[in-house]
């Protein structure tokens, strides 16, 4: 009698936990992991999303483009994030890019400096150490601080590869994420930095790339050329879920596009 009581207690215990799996699954959670320079613009569509899926949930984990190629590389998101185009060895490993929208990086210095222009040769000079005062480039006499992201980021990538700065950068500080730097460089006077324009706010002052300043028109044109792709990494022969797939198909939409525009980026769409 005991061991039937035990028994029936048990199998009551279950039926909640069951049911609530269910629900979880019906439901659906989406996880995405990555490019920090990606927040406003992944931030908006993850919003609206729920919005429209009611009983979906949208995760985002912001570690860096590096980090959730891997993270999709290894099964633990269903789609990752990236702010550069995938190499040839990742596309090897079985991964796969959809691009989602095009953005600038922008070159901030701090309000209060004089400089609202560079050329691309000076921004790359500044940033190997040829140049190392603002006086120099029309600024106050003061040593310049160069600030920049860390190994592995996709806005660190992308500035790099196009400034054709690669493993050459003389870099004070190496910041971990977008935020950072804006907030780095908003409080030195002296400092220099990058950062999706998506993200920049008026903390920092962007300036223009030999005459042309960044914005939603001059990326789309290709006049400003400090430029990279937001990426939707998934991998090679993994299904997604459900709700996974209803996001992607969401976010790549054209019901998704001005929802980009309002958040800074150009949408491919």
């Amino acid at each position: 009698m005991k061991k039937l009581l035990t028994l029936i207690l048990a199998v009551a215990l279950a039926v909640p936990a069951l049911a609530g799996c269910r629900a979880s699954q019906k439901d659906g959670t989406v996880s995405t992991d990555g490019s920090t320079s990606m927040e406003e613009v992944i931030g908006v569509l993850g919003e609206a999303f729920q919005e429209k899926y009611s009983g979906m949930t949208f995760t985002y984990n912001p570690t860096g483009s590096g980090s959730g190629i891997q993270a999709v590389k290894e099964g633990r998101c269903d789609i990752g994030l990236s702010s550069r185009s995938l190499k040839e060895e990742e596309k090897a490993d079985g991964l796969s890019e959809t691009v989602l929208a095009c953005d600038g990086i922008a070159v901030i210095v701090n309000p209060e400096n004089a400089v609202n222009d560079l050329d691309m040769e000076t921004i790359a000079k500044i940033y190997t150490g040829e140049i190392t005062n603002w006086s120099e480039v029309g600024g106050n006499d003061a040593e310049i601080v160069v600030i920049g992201r860390e190994a592995g980021s996709g806005t660190r990538d992308g500035f790099e590869s196009i400034t054709g700065t690669e493993n050459a950068c003389k870099y004070r500080q190496e910041l971990t994420s977008t935020g950072d730097v804006i907030t780095t460089v908003s409080r030195n006077p002296d400092a220099i930095g990058y950062a999706s324009l998506a993200a920049v706010s008026d903390q920092v002052k962007a300036l223009s790339v030999g005459g042309v300043s960044p914005g939603e028109a001059t990326v789309k044109d290709g006049s400003y050329v400090i430029q990279r792709p937001f990426v939707l990494v998934t991998k090679n022969g993994v299904e997604l879920s459900d709700a996974a797939r209803k996001f992607f198909d969401f976010v790549t939409s054209d019901e998704a596009a001005q929802l980009i525009s309002q958040a800074g980026a150009v949408p491919v769409k």
